[in-house]
């Protein structure tokens, strides 16, 4: 049986250097992480074996005198607010995601109502719109009918989100309002198209064949989600797994060529892991 990595996968730099620096010697046990560092068990684990504390929000009792911002970033706010506590804030925030900040800060000086295409809920959307008087999210197309009333719009993208997708929904808005005047700003991050990319690559070579994807990444990772997606698109058999314990058997019994990808806060060690485990429950 064949076992084939994608040709881009794992731990993206901002995720790495957050990482790196939150495991400094220099905090000694003395820091707090506002939220999640990055969207890995394992990372999580990691960091907590260091003596990192995490809390999820401002509202948690944060003891250190050091406390960092996740690489998601976080309103500029959220940041200010930490300062008057007396606390020492350090920004782990991947410089992509600073790109989106700085994007949304001169559409609005410009005059656009901002937009961003991602999930509403998610870390790093909170923090884009999170010191903007007035904003829209759009996750959907149904989300798009809450632009009638605006007449310039200014749109960014969430770094994880497809660039496919948010093509799809940009087209569909200028069909709704053939009038809207529209300035997009492409700022899904390189990281995430090289991984979609070299996943549908690799799922193109998984259907000519009796193929399966094994994707690896937190189950709350966005942009791990979306490489599952590519998966089911191309109908690919695909299982979405944290770690190598997870691995079922049975999965590859009639399988001939087996793929590997994982998210963009996926250490390279848990793949790894994962390729190992494989050629010991499909062996060739």
């Amino acid at each position: 049986m064949q076992i084939t990595r994608a040709k881009a996968f794992g731990t993206c730099f901002g995720v790495r250097d957050a990482i790196e620096a939150a495991l400094d010697p220099a905090f000694a046990g003395d820091l707090t992480i506002v939220g999640q560092l990055v969207h890995n068990p394992q990372t999580v684990q990691r960091l907590k074996e260091h003596g990192v504390q995490m809390v999820d929000s401002l509202d948690d009792e944060i003891t250190s005198k050091n406390v960092m911002i996740t690489a998601h970033g976080t309103a500029g706010s959220v940041k200010t607010e930490l300062e008057s506590r007396g606390y020492n804030v350090f920004d782990a925030s991947c410089p992509l995601v600073l790109r989106v900040h700085t994007a949304v800060r001169r559409l609005v000086d410009e005059g656009w109502h901002p937009v961003v295409f991602g999930q509403s809920q998610h870390v790093e959307v909170r923090g884009i719109v999170g010191d903007l008087d007035e904003f829209t999210v759009i996750g959907n197309e149904e989300d798009i009918e809450q632009l009638a009333q605006r007449d310039r719009i200014g749109i960014v993208c969430q770094t994880t989100h497809r660039i496919r997708d948010a093509r799809q929904l940009l087209d569909r808005i200028r069909e709704r309002f053939p009038e809207l005047e529209i300035q997009f700003v492409d700022t899904v991050c390189k990281p995430t198209k090289d991984r979609q990319s070299a996943v549908e690559e690799l799922a193109d070579d998984l259907s000519r064949s009796a193929g399966l994807m094994i994707v690896v990444g937190g189950y709350n990772s966005s942009n791990t989600r979306k490489l599952l997606e590519v998966c089911k698109e191309k109908s690919v058999q695909a299982h979405h797994i944290e770690n190598e314990d997870q691995l079922e058997s049975h999965w590859f019994s009639g399988i001939d060529h087996v793929g590997i990808t994982a998210g963009t806060s996926t250490p390279h060690e848990v793949v790894d892991a994962v390729h190992r485990r494989i050629e010991v429950l499909a062996p060739s």
